[in-house]
């Protein structure tokens, strides 16, 4: 049985030519085909053109057909940055900000990623399992097939592998596209305050080759920042993980700019994340590499800080990627709507940039390219059909309002009309 989906107003990122992902200028083009059709048979797209040619396609009375006139059709996003597995909301620090605290000041008081640390300690892997099966289920339902998701709120073998097994357990149980970061390296446990290379030596030696035997790790992640893990001591943990079989995806960049790009670099890292602070070497180091930046706007908008200088990077001929960084504590959500809005309102990218930075580059920035990210035949059916909207500019325009009516994931569709089908 076929899903054949007619009479499309504009069949959104259709794939012209084969390319791992966009940079430079060709951010700025956005193939589309208008008043279209597309075929999916099992989980794969099997065809989509001209309405014109519809008759070309064998149609039985087996067949589900939709008709979205009016409406468009894009693939769905993918998330690449993602903490998605925590214990618990973080809403008093949001208060202390308003209050005039900054993230810094949190974090020494003891909130931050530790205060996430000590909740998951205590949390039991079903616990969080369910907490993460609801957001995912949300996130699905605005449309997001793809979602990367890291450990690092658990600072210990045991709390961080159970954060990975609850990772693995969504993949075996959800219909998205997942993929895993071991994130042991997103801040110093309270023990090891006074003898950092001790915190490092565990995780070289133990969270490392513990992640490796069960196989529940597809990245390594360092968030490389003062204050938390230097250029040095992320280059140390990349060797042991790359020699594990995990490559770099990593944070830099976010309030300093200290060096981790290079090392990033240097260590082939698949992406380097935040970037809000990017000196112009920085952006040099990246020509010519196979390194994605990725923004992550709503982080910056929760938090009052700068956006990345996406629109710069872009004019410097590289490619750029977005995602949510949905997390507890400067970021609660998960929603790519409002990430694509942000990066058009608040860091001056086109609706073509922003489209092109949340599915094809985003689709490249968490390894999932060759079967995501664009409208190709052959490529896995996950695509979302939006209300009757004017055009696909009036996605980020109409920040804030639910404009997806269907998602269909792996040829099924697993949402519409604002209810799960799953």
């Amino acid at each position: 049985m076929k899903l054949i989906i007619q009479n499309i107003q504009e069949l959104i990122q259709t794939e012209s030519e084969k390319m791992d992902f966009k940079a430079g200028d060709k951010m700025s083009k956005l193939a589309t085909l208008k008043n279209a059709f597309l075929v999916i048979e099992e989980d794969r797209i099997l065809d989509f053109g001209p309405m014109s040619d519809l008759h070309q396609i064998n149609v039985s009375d087996q067949d589900q057909v939709i008709d979205a006139s009016g409406k468009l059709v894009f693939p769905t996003w993918c998330d690449s940055h993602t903490h998605l597995v925590y214990a618990a909301s973080r809403e008093s620090e949001f208060v202390d900000r308003i209050n005039g605290l900054s993230y810094e000041e949190i974090a020494q008081r003891g909130g931050g990623i530790l205060n996430s640390a000590k909740r998951l300690e205590s949390a039991s892997e079903d616990e969080l399992f369910e907490s993460a099966s609801k957001r995912l289920a949300e996130l699905i339902a605005l449309g997001t097939g793809a979602v990367e998701m890291k450990s690092g709120y658990g600072l210990s073998l045991e709390s961080e592998l159970k954060i990975l097994r609850v990772v693995k357990r969504l993949k075996a149980n959800s219909s998205a596209t997942i993929k895993a970061s071991f994130l042991g390296a997103h801040a110093f446990p309270g023990k090891y305050k006074s003898n950092k290379e001790l915190y490092i030596k565990e995780i070289i030696e133990e969270m490392i080759p513990a992640v490796q035997e069960e196989e529940l790790a597809d990245y390594i992640d360092v968030f490389c920042e003062t204050n938390y893990f230097s250029p040095e001591q992320m280059d140390e943990i990349l060797e042991a993980g790359i020699a594990a079989g995990l490559r770099p995806k990593v944070h830099v960049n976010q309030f300093n700019a200290i060096g981790g790009v290079q090392i990033a670099v240097k260590h082939n890292a698949l992406s380097v994340d935040h970037l809000e602070i990017m000196r112009p070497e920085d952006i040099y180091s990246l020509k010519g590499t196979s390194t994605m930046p990725t923004a992550l706007p709503s982080c910056s908008f929760f938090l009052g800080i700068p956006y990345a200088p996406g629109k710069e990077m872009i004019q410097a001929g590289l490619p750029l990627a977005i995602a949510s960084d949905y997390n507890p504590g400067s970021t609660p959500s998960g929603n790519m709507n409002f990430v694509v809005s942000l990066a058009c309102i608040r860091m001056g990218l086109t609706p073509e940039q922003a489209i092109n930075a949340s599915t094809i580059n985003s689709a490249y920035a968490m390894g999932v390219e060759k079967e995501l990210g664009t409208i190709a035949k052959g490529k896995k059916a996950n695509v979302f059909i939006t209300d009757e909207i004017p055009s696909y500019s009036y996605l980020p325009y109409s920040f804030g309002k639910p404009v997806i009516n269907t998602v269909i994931l792996n040829g099924k569709i697993v949402h519409q009309n604002g209810l799960p089908l799953m």
